[in-house]
Formats: C-alpha cells, structure tokens, sequence
C-alpha cells in the first residue's frame, strides 16, 4: 500500500481532514493498546522476560520493518514487510499484549532510524495495534486466546478461525492505510485501495500463511526458530535480483541514467499528473465562474433596486424643484473569473557537438570517460524532480514534469548548457564541450511522449543548424509534415517489397567511343506514383536508419546485375552512388566482400562514387570503411565535382580514379565562357593527378564536341544513352559491343 506520507515528511495542516484523521486513529489505538496491557499480569511479564523465543521474534519484527522486501515497482514506503508474518505468529501463539508490544518497538526503531516524524510513528503504531486487536477479537470468537503464560498451538481444525483473522487483519491494516492515503492524495477511498489492492492480497496471504507454521516451530524449540528465517533468506536474495536486473533494463550500463524505457515510463506518469492537474484548476475555475455568474445576478438585482429607488428619489425632488437630475447609476462591479493556470510538462533533447571527434582522436574509453562526466553534470544542473536519461551515443533527455513557461524551461537548457562548456581536462588534454538543446512542451507541442521526443528532435536539429544551442519546437521549422512520414512508410514497404529497382546510364570514352562504365541510378517503382527518381525519395531517407538499408540494396542489386553481364563476357564496370554517412558504415566494406566473393566478381567490377563535400569531412575522409575499400581494391569517383570546397591535399591522397564533373557547368558549356573555363580547369587538374575526367550531364553533340577539345577523357548523358532498366541495358552492351568501336560525335 503506499505510504500516507511518501511524498513529504511533515505533519498534515492542524485542523486538515488528514491531520483530523490521523488523531482519531492514534487515540483508538492508544485505548486499544491499554485495554490489552491492562489484561496483563506479573506471571505473563516473567515467562515474556524468561521464554527466548519471543526475544527472537523480536529480533525478527525489527528486522523485517527495517529490511522490507523490495521487489520490482515497490519502495521502501510500499515494499511488503516481513514483520506481519512474525508479529501474526506472535498473536496466535501469545495473545494480543505480546504482539502490539514488539511490532511497536519494531516501529519506533525503524521510524527513528530513518529519521520519521512523530505523527507518522504514531500512526503507525496504532493503525498495527488496531488491525492485530481486530484479528484477536476474530480469534476470541472461536474461543482460541493465547497468553505469555497459557500459550496456544493451532491444529488443523483452527485453520479456518486463522485464515478469518489473517482475512480481517488485512482488512482492517489496508483499510486504514488506505483512508490516509486517500486523504493525502484527495482521491476516493476505492481509487486508493485499488492502487496496489492485487500485490498486498498477495504478499499478505503468503506471509500470514507462513504464521501457523512459525507458532509450530517456536512451540517444539527456539532453535527451529531461525530454520523459518531460510525461506524468508531466499526471498530477499530473489527480491534483490530482480530489483538488480529492473534496474539493469531501466538503467544505461555505462552512466547509470535512466534509459529510454524508463524515460518513457516517468513522462507518461508526468503527462498523467499534468492532465489531472489541469482538469482540476478547470473545474475550480469553473466553480469560480458560476459562483461569480451568481454573485453578478444577484449584486444586478440590488442595483436595479438602488437605481430604482434613486430615480424616484430624483423624481420627487425635481418635482419639489429642490435637485437637479442625478446620475444613479451604479453597475455592479463584476469579478471575472481567471482562466485556470496551465499545467506544463517538458521534454528536452540534448546532443553533444562534434562528439564522434572526441571518440576518433583520443578512442572510445576516453569518450565513453567523458560521457559519464557529463552525465555527472547534468543530474547536478537540472532541479530537484527533474530527470535525465540517456538514449544512446552522444543523446540525453531531459524530463521536466513541471515547468513554468517556454521562458523557464530555456532557462533550465542554458544552465544545462553552462554545466557543459566548463573546460574539461582528460588524458593530459583540455578541451571545451558544447550541446545542442531542443525543447518541447506538453500540452503546447505534442499530447503523448512519442510525439514529444519527436519534435523535441526536430528543436534540437533545428539548434544545431542555427548554431543558437537552444529552440523551441516551432512548426514553421518542422519538416516532418504528414506527407514525409507517410513518404518514410512507403519507402520503408518498398524496400521489403522490392519495389527500389536499378537502372543504368552508360559512361563512354570520348576518344574512341569505348564503353568506360554503367552508372546504377536508383529508382523506386511506386504502385501509385509510378515510376520515381531518388530527389524524389532519398532526401527523406538519407536522415533515417532506411538509407543504410537501401545502399546495401542497391549494392546487391549491382553486383547481382554486373554478375550476370560478365557471365556473357559482357565485362563493365557498374558504378554506385554512396553517401557520406555510408562511409561510417563499417558493413558495407563487408557487404561489398562477400557480394564479390559469391559471385565471383574482381573488385574492379563495381565502382563506388561519393560526392565532392566528403573531402570538406575530415572524419568521412579518414574513416576505417575508406581504408577498408581501399584494401579490397575498390576504386572510388568523386561526384558533382566543382560543386564543392576540394583539398588538392585530401583530393590526391583519396583513392579516386576519376572525376566527375557536374552536370550544371557541362550543361552551360556552348553558352558560357566563365562555365568553360571552369570544365577546362578540371580536366586539367584531372590529367595533373593521372585521373580520368568523366562529364555528366552530356545532351547535344556540340558539347560533347568541346569536352573532346578540351581533352575530357568520358561523358555521360542523354545524347550517349538514357537510364535504362535491367533488360534494356543488357541489349544495349550486346548491340554496343558488338560493333566495331569508333570515335563518339
């Protein structure tokens, strides 16, 4: 049952329901507690002082009130006590006097360990001594009463009478409970009983269950005492792994913060204390407004009555010509009533900036060093209440379960921001750390905590590219529309649904008209759109997990495809088009080996192109998969290139065996000068590094004239071929290779 008092440690408001209650239940059990000490004799305190069994169950009721068993979702407020099994067993075996005695004692102790308030030991003193009397009284109906001298041991035909005071002991111990927690919280009785109502039913019915068999052990010999203590031993070890591993599941291994589950589980309770929140300030507020609808009506009617009154006052004076006409006027004076105060809950994300740097440059042990003092910082910025959770890599989140405004929860984010840019010094290194927050706002931003991490998100990608280092979460800023996510549903479908197909675009010599390569362009076969092109799609999924999925797709798909064109001596090169997050992916190098393991392929059959920004990416440049596709053998083309900021350095370094130069300088070639010279300084830059000049974007003869001028080495566009599917392409490399090459127009 929770505890009545769980949330503070004072007493409640002189004069409060609760407080009212709580003197009431500890005067009865101060007028129960004398009547049973009253039955009392000197012969029942001798065998109390000479018999060691109850000196043992003593021992044991403290114990079990200081050390509850603490299972998963359960405190040490709420955790069952193994207490009731020992104080219950005393009751049967020596009366009522007896039990009250040392459940009290184990009270006092444990309250005064734990530093609890008088009113709160009290209370709980009373609220056992009046549950163990109503169990007595069961007993006394039976005719089965124990003393310290005149003990008693049940038989099988007391069961039942045992099982009724167990039943009644519950009962009464819940209810009480349960009456104080529900004043406290200002909920029904039934509402509080039921919290909790199956795990008490249960917990209680296994510890009195163990009662008759305590009282049979104490009866044979003291020393069978501890033998009962065994099982309990089991209990606690068992309680224990459990409470370890819901901890493990709900904790992150590395920093000790709460992970998502448990993030998702304390803002839905958040959310759930927001809403009852904010329904009751509407219903006060409502109440408020009829109360002041009602004191209008009537303050309206005695002004009607005043004004009456002093129109006819007016009258006969002006008839008397004794006064002017006066003005009577008087409105009532209304009260509005205020709208009700909104119950704000918030929800932060917060990434580290340029984390990854950290982790390449000094290793994971030193990164993972550095999260862990972060997290330090952060549980010591954020208030008492608030929660921080870790989600994975360089992410936290931070759960405010109450929150002023948009103004308070900013500044919540910059003193989270301040904790971190304190210069941290690892390894013998100083450096300074920065983190982008994003921050959104139930009920403002989103109804359920899905929804909020979600734009959360969105706030936190929307600070890192403003480099502000907080934003709200603003829909202006949102690129998530419907249309998107629906776009992401359907894409993620057609990849399991092989909808995503290849077709491909040759790449020829402009000297002799050879076939250089195919180009595989990615196209996704939609069932209602029809055929699309990747701007269509891709920009959707190069920010999600599904891009990984789709380039290890795509590379299949054309290896498979290059597989079948060599088993016809059909020998070319298939190249395809990679991101710069797919230079992260430490699989792809492997998927790329096995591919051309299985069917045979050199690792000059495929050809991997990235665009020209990867070389202003220092990590992307010198990651492990650039390495690893160097030692396979697998040649890299730099795309779109003159689009971008190139290190000659980097550039030469890189293992590139052509460039491509983008198609918006080729396109422009007849018509502009300054586009000319741009393609002529390429190739030739292209010649100087011994790589070969590929042209996209090739429409009309003219330009593939100037390109061989100039002394391009390839192009590639529609005026040397379109993207053809599979089968068209394959009849194409037939046709093409077959004849006899010549110089291209």
């Amino acid at each position: 049952m929770k505890d009545p008092n769980n949330t503070r440690n004072t007493a409640p408001r002189r004069g409060s329901p609760l407080w009212i209650y709580f003197v009431v239940v500890i005067l009865l059990g101060v007028a129960a507690g004398a009547a049973a000490f009253s039955g009392l004799t000197g012969d029942d305190l001798d065998a109390l002082a000479g018999t060691p069994v109850f000196w043992i169950l003593g021992c044991f009721i403290i114990f079990g009130e200081l050390r509850p068993i603490i299972t998963p979702g359960s405190t040490e407020n709420n955790g069952a006590t193994t207490s009731t099994t020992f104080s219950f067993a005393a009751l049967l075996y020596a009366g009522l006097p007896i039990a009250a005695a040392l459940q009290a004692a184990a009270v006092i102790t444990c309250g005064i360990f734990r530093g609890r308030t008088p009113h709160r030991i009290a209370f709980n003193v009373s609220q056992y001594t009046l549950s163990l009397a109503a169990a007595q009284l069961v007993l006394a109906l039976f005719g089965d009463l124990a003393t310290p001298t005149d003990l008693w041991v049940p038989g099988g035909a007391d069961l039942p009478a045992i099982a009724l005071a167990g039943a009644v002991y519950f009962i009464c111990n819940d209810t009480l409970v349960g009456s104080a927690v529900a004043l406290h919280e200002r909920v029904s009785l039934v509402k509080a009983l039921r919290w909790d109502l199956g795990y008490q039913v249960l917990v209680h019915l296994a510890l009195l269950g163990l009662a008759p068999l305590m009282v049979i052990a104490m009866d044979r010999s003291a020393a069978f005492v501890p033998l009962i203590v065994l099982p309990f031993i089991a209990v606690y070890m068992n309680a224990s792994v459990s409470v370890r591993r819901e901890h493990q599941a709900l904790h992150d291994g590395l920093t000790g913060l709460p992970n998502r589950k448990l993030l998702i589980v304390r803002t839905e309770e958040a959310l759930a204390e927001a809403r009852g929140a904010e329904k009751r300030s509407a219903d006060r507020t409502a109440a408020e407004k009829a109360a002041a609808a009602k004191r209008d009506s009537a303050e309206q009617r005695d002004s009607k009555e005043k004004r009456d009154g002093a129109e006819r006052a007016d009258a006969e004076a002006r008839a008397a010509g004794m006064l002017g006409p006066r003005a009577a006027a008087l409105g009532p004076r209304r009260r509005k009533a205020a709208d009700p105060p909104r119950h704000r809950a918030g929800l932060f994300l917060l990434d580290l900036d340029r984390f990854k740097e950290v982790n390449d440059t000094l290793g994971h042990p030193t990164g993972d060093r550095l999260l862990q003092l972060v997290a330090h910082r952060l549980t010591h910025s954020v208030r008492p209440g608030d929660l921080v959770a870790r989600l994975g890599g360089d992410e936290f989140a931070v759960l405010l379960p109450s929150v002023r405004d948009e103004a308070a929860a900013r500044e919540v984010a910059a003193r989270l921001r301040a904790a971190l840019s304190e210069p941290v010094r690892l390894d013998g290194m100083s450096f300074d750390l920065e983190g982008s927050v994003g921050i959104a706002l139930f009920p403002d931003h989103a109804p359920d905590f899905e929804l909020l991490l979600q734009r959360a998100d969105v706030a936190m990608y929307n600070a890192k590219e403003a480099r502000s280092g907080v934003e709200i979460y603003s829909p202006r800023k949102d690129r998530n529309s419907p249309a998107r996510l629906s776009m992401l549903g359907d894409l993620r479908r057609a990849i399991d649904r092989s909808e995503l197909e290849l077709f491909y675009q040759p790449k020829v010599s402009l000297r002799d008209g050879q076939l250089v390569g195919m180009e595989a362009l990615l196209r996704w076969r939609h069932p209602d759109k029809g055929i699309l092109e990747p701007v269509a799609f891709l920009s959707v999924a190069e920010q999600t997990y599904l891009m990984r999925s789709i380039t290890h797709h795509v590379v299949g798909a054309a290896l498979a495809q290059a597989a079948a064109w060599w088993r016809e001596d059909l020998t070319v090169q298939v190249a395809v088009n990679a991101s710069g997050r797919d230079l992260f992916d430490t699989g792809l190098t492997e998927t790329i080996e096995e591919g051309l393991l299985a069917r045979g392929l050199p690792a000059a059959a495929l050809q991997l192109e990235i665009t020209e920004r990867i070389l202003m990416n220092e990590p992307a440049y010198a990651s492990d998969t650039v390495g690893a596709l160097a030692e396979l053998g697998i040649p890299l083309s730099l795309d779109d290139f003159g689009t971008g900021y190139s290190s000659l350095v980097r550039l030469n370094r890189l293992p590139v065996e052509e460039i491509k130069i983008d198609s918006s300088f080729v396109g422009r070639l007849t018509e502009s000068t300054e586009d000319a010279v741009i393609v002529r300084s390429i190739v030739d830059l292209a010649r100087t590094l011994g790589l070969r000049s590929v042209a996209e974007g090739v429409e009309d003869p003219a330009t593939a004239r100037m390109l061989r001028e100039m002394g391009c080495d390839a192009a590639q566009g529609w005026h040397f071929g379109r993207p053809m599917d599979a089968d068209t392409a394959t009849d194409w490399l037939r046709r093409h290779m077959q004849r006899a090459p010549e110089p291209a127009a």
